[in-house]
């Protein structure tokens, strides 16, 4: 397994593959929806990707809104869930949060996936609501009392 920043177009592009296939095609996210103004290599988010085998299979991204650090696009491919990677690109990108002097994390977490995010010491913050047609919660971490 193997993580890293991603810095040149040709691995933006396999993200944009993963989540595409993760979030398009298998979760039936509308194709306009899943990119955004975000998804470039400017400064404004900064993406990740892991590679299983030398494949690349998971992705995510954080965007810095008012000194809080949102984890957006987490997705591993179907075949890869099971290996620990989600697990990997979440602490990858709650250590870009604390190189930029960020404390709190928070994401919008599909509820099918509340357990594992609070097992990595999410919170819950919100009722229930719809996002992309699939029901999601705010989940918040304070990074400054890690255990």
């Amino acid at each position: 397994m193997d993580v890293k920043r991603i810095t040149i177009d040709e691995d933006l592009r396999a993200a944009f593959v993963i989540r595409k296939e993760v979030f398009v095609e298998e979760q039936g996210v509308p194709l306009e929806d899943e990119f955004d103004q975000f998804d470039t290599l400017n400064g404004v988010c900064e993406h990740i990707l892991v590679h299983y085998n030398e494949q690349p299979v998971g992705t995510g991204r954080i965007r810095f809104i008012d000194g809080v650090g949102k984890l957006e696009r987490i997705c591993i491919l179907e075949v890869y869930r099971k290996f620990g990677l989600g697990k990997i690109i979440i602490k990858a990108l709650e250590e870009i949060a604390e190189e930029r002097g960020v404390l709190q994390v928070k994401l919008h977490g599909q509820t099918q996936a509340e357990g594992f995010y609070k097992k990595l010491g999410f919170n819950t913050s919100s009722n229930i609501f719809m996002e992309d047609g699939i029901p999601h919660i705010l989940m918040l971490k304070d990074l400054s009392c890690k255990k």
